[in-house]
């Protein structure tokens, strides 16, 4: 019975999408300070996406609010650096992503390593440096990869409980995914949604945009401003 209670410890230790026990003594955060006004944080992961993220943005913009862009290396191409820069120049801030859990078996010096090379190459492609904020595929990390982060002067992000984009393995759409993101946030709380696939760059999340025109209105009724992981 004891072993079966630690390798539950360990399994979620390293892959709870929710502050466990690594993050106790390493600097992960899973909800900014909260004050006054009462403010969320908007982001975004697993872009950029040739359409979506465009869309995602062009909805940001009608509300008037920022957000935070968390993006993977390999999707970046001649293609999708403008829509980046783009993020960039209406303010946005623009982080790192992984696409893939392996990052979790990298030594600390070659996470370190990863995430500057990823950083010196967006700003390469766009002029922009990225803020330095990293979140891992999923949530999945591991003891060097937090401190290959540290090293590298990267925080490392998750998000607020509830307040990610699943949908029970149905379909995700606004009707379902607005309501219980207004319901769930609280002031400090970071809330994430996809606008793109970590596999498909070009994947359909046409949600991701419908959500984010509906969702806004909403928590700006219930007295919300809204901020950047990284603010500029």
């Amino acid at each position: 019975m004891f072993w079966l209670i630690g390798a539950v410890v360990v399994v979620l230790a390293h892959t709870a999408p929710f502050p466990f026990l690594l993050d106790v003594t390493e600097r992960t955060i899973w909800r900014m300070p909260h004050g006054a006004p009462p403010t969320v944080y908007l982001t975004f992961d697993d872009g950029p996406n040739p359409t979506a993220t465009a869309a995602v943005l062009d909805a940001l913009g009608r509300h008037g609010v920022k957000a935070t862009f968390f993006v993977i290396d390999k999707h970046l191409t001649a293609d999708t650096a403008p829509i980046v820069r783009r993020a960039f120049a209406e303010g946005h801030a623009v982080a790192l992503h992984s696409h893939t859990r392996t990052w979790m078996f990298k030594t600390a010096g070659g996470m370190a390593s990863t995430l500057r090379q990823a950083a010196n190459r967006i700003e390469q492609m766009t002029g922009y440096p990225p803020c330095r904020a990293f979140r891992p595929h999923a949530g999945n990390r591991s003891v060097p990869m937090l401190l290959g982060a540290k090293r590298a002067g990267y925080r490392v992000i998750g998000w607020g409980w509830m307040l990610w984009d699943f949908n029970w393995f149905r379909g995700k759409t606004a009707d379902a995914l607005v309501p219980r993101l207004a319901d769930h946030a609280s002031p400090g709380d970071i809330i994430v949604m996809h606008d793109g696939h970590h596999v498909d760059p070009r994947a359909d999340r046409r949600y991701a945009a419908e959500t984010t025109d509906r969702l806004i209105p909403e928590l700006k009724a219930r007295g919300f401003e809204f901020g950047t992981i990284c603010p500029s």
